[in-house]
């Protein structure tokens, strides 16, 4: 599930942060390997919130009815929510059960904050017209419980109890919660049941996904293989400035470009580019991006010369 330009940037983070430490490329390789599989806790634990949240309501709704004077909505208060069917197959999925048991025990110790998100969002319009509304069935049911994890997702508090659990966590929420989006969109009804695998940000059953992580760790290692060859490639294209004085994130972009470039013979030259501008934008300065764009050109032209750069087409 995670994209070629995620881990690209977990490759990224991995080698800079070992930058100042004495660690082998099999150690640098291995946080690289934990820190992806921590993110399928992370996902997990984002998700889980929605049967957490249900379970939550109906102990509300329960007690609303053994209050001393109820009012006649607390002692017929609407099921809908109870009732979602698509939420009810996510509680009913064994494999997400099983990830839910091993991670998200977080949400017995911060119960009175998914309390919270409750009683408030029940005021909203969104939950007045859902549960009033006519519309029933999967897709609705699907409809709302997607509205539903956007509203979970921008709620403070529930996104600091899961940052607690890993600091690792604190760039990737936003990007894992849009990932689980997207997943939650492409659940269907005929598919969606209680057998069915659940989808985890790196899942090794998965081809598409086991071909990444080889890209992504083929890229780690041969990125620092080759850091001192491509640092001296560098050093012979600076027109006006020293190395020294370039931003070690720069140069640690323009190697894994370098890396990409050479060990990647079916990634066209423009993408592997066009990734690194894109990474700088994220991860270094403005004028980065000028910089990593100028030396790769006249890089790419080098390496073409010598030979270092082959590229095989691929069917679509």
């Amino acid at each position: 599930m995670l994209s070629r330009h995620f881990l690209r940037s977990k490759v990224l983070q991995a080698i800079y942060a070992s930058r100042y430490e004495e660690k082998t490329a099999d150690e640098v390789a291995k946080r690289f390997e934990y820190h992806i599989a921590k993110l399928n806790e992370l996902g997990v634990l984002q998700v889980s919130l929605l049967p957490v949240f249900v379970d939550v309501a109906a102990e509300v709704l329960e007690e609303g009815k053994k209050k001393f004077r109820p009012t006649a909505e607390e002692l017929n208060p609407s099921m809908r929510l109870l009732d979602n069917e698509f939420i009810r197959r996510m509680a009913d999925n064994f494999e997400l059960k099983q990830h839910m048991q091993s991670w998200c025990g977080c949400w017995e110790t911060h119960r009175d904050l998914v309390r919270e998100a409750f009683l408030d969002f029940r005021k909203m319009k969104e939950y007045r017209e859902y549960v009033d509304s006519k519309e029933k069935g999967f897709e609705s049911d699907k409809a709302f419980a997607i509205l539903l994890f956007r509203y979970l997702m921008n709620r403070e508090a529930l996104c600091v109890a899961i940052g607690e659990r890993s600091l690792l966590w604190e760039d990737d929420f936003e990007q894992i919660a849009q990932y689980n989006f997207m997943m939650l969109k492409t659940l269907d009804e005929e598919y969606f049941d209680e057998a069915m695998p659940w989808p985890v940000m790196y899942d090794k059953r998965a081809g598409k996904d086991e071909a990444d992580m080889d890209f992504a760790r083929g890229l780690l290692r041969d990125t620092i293989a080759t850091k001192e060859e491509s640092e001296e490639l560098v050093r012979g294209h600076l027109q006006g400035w020293e190395f020294e004085r370039v931003a070690s994130m720069d140069i640690l972009l323009i190697n894994m470009a370098v890396a990409e470039l050479t060990g990647c013979p079916t990634i066209p030259e423009r993408v592997t580019v066009d990734e690194y501008i894109e990474l700088s934008k994220e991860f270094s300065s403005e004028r980065s991006r000028l910089f990593i764009n100028g030396i790769l050109d006249k890089l790419i032209a080098e390496l073409r010369s010598k030979g270092r750069i082959k590229k095989i087409e691929t069917e679509n």
